[in-house]
C-alpha cells in the first residue's frame, strides 16, 4: 500500500505507540508523519513503514494547513 499525504495512520511500535498520525511525506524510504502536537508539521518524525498501520481516514489540504487543524483532525472533530 502507498503512503499517500494526507492519509491517517497509527504507529505500531516506539514511544508514539497507538497514537494517530498523518503522512506528510517519505524520505530515503521512511514515512514522514506528525500529529499537531509532539510532532508539528514543522518538524514531522521520521518513521518506519513497518512500524505504522494504514487507516480509512484521509485528511483534506484544508485540514492540514495548520498544526491546530491537524490535532483536531486527528481527534475526529470537524473543520476547527
Amino acid at each position: 500500500m502507498e503512503w499517500e499525504t494526507g492519509a491517517v495512520v497509527v504507529s505500531t511500535r516506539g514511544r508514539d505507540q497507538g497514537r494517530k498520525m498523518c503522512v506528510v511525506g517519505k524520505k530515503q524510504g521512511y514515512v514522514l508523519v506528525c500529529d499537531g502536537k509532539e510532532r508539528p508539521l514543522e518538524r514531522p518524525k521520521r518513521k518506519n513503514p513497518k512500524h505504522l498501520e494504514h487507516t480509512a481516514l484521509q485528511l483534506s489540504a484544508a485540514q492540514m494547513r495548520s498544526n491546530r487543524a491537524v490535532k483536531q483532525a486527528l481527534k475526529g472533530n470537524p473543520e476547527a
